[in-house]
């Protein structure tokens, strides 16, 4: 096989760094783990594998080393995934990762308007979202409840538990902890936003309990 240099292939790393910056900026801006530099570099080197796998593989099997960015690259947005409390953070930058390494791909096997149309679709999701999200916006509430009693108050729990359903959406025990004479239960609620200050209220007031974190 003859090594040669295209022009082509500069034009192609150029867009690669284009889309990337793109693609990366927003998440640089609202600080996220894998910012502009990340995306850009996953997006530049994806487009160096697909570059790579046509010219290797030839135009018979020109996805041979390509494949393998598909699964390679879910290793680096599961980096971006992690859990925080009840909630999961990274999905987004995961999905971005992902979405940059498709575009890196679609650049190397030249479909650049291909990947300039899924790229601006992308872009398009990312900024609607938070309009439809205030649109639509859910008005229930999850929060972790950590609340501590007297270890001879035990039979306080079950009624307390009770008093708590009828003021929340739903109610779950997740762990009770025994330490000396004090007893911890944490309880996932789920609350309709207008009933927050009431449950906040019911805690305040309910003397069957030592102490509560929401």
């Amino acid at each position: 096989m003859v090594d040669h240099w295209e022009i082509l292939d500069v034009y192609k790393a150029l867009f690669a760094i284009v889309a990337g910056i793109i693609l990366g900026l927003e998440r640089e801006l609202k600080d996220k783990v894998a910012g502009l530099k990340t995306i850009t570099i996953i997006c530049l080197g994806a487009t160096l594998f697909g570059i790579l796998s046509y010219k290797v593989g030839g135009t018979n099997n020109p996805t041979h080393i390509a494949a393998y960015v598909v699964s390679g690259v879910g290793f680096l947005g599961a980096g971006a995934i992690f859990k925080d409390g009840f909630s999961i953070s990274g999905l987004t930058t995961a999905g971005i990762i992902w979405l940059a390494a498709a575009v890196g791909l679609a650049i190397g096997f030249s479909e650049f308007y291909l990947a300039a149309t899924f790229m601006g679709g992308t872009l398009l999701i990312i900024f609607l979202t938070p309009l439809i999200n205030r649109l639509f916006r859910s008005k229930k509430i999850t929060k972790l409840l950590k609340v501590t009693f007297i270890k001879q108050n035990t039979s306080y729990k079950e009624k307390f538990i009770d008093e708590l359903r009828s003021l929340v959406k739903s109610v779950e025990v997740k762990k009770i902890i025994l330490s000396d004479n004090i007893i911890e239960v944490s309880i996932e609620v789920v609350i309709n936003e207008g009933k927050v200050n009431r449950v906040e209220q019911f805690l305040i007031e309910n003397k069957s309990i030592l102490s509560f974190s929401l």
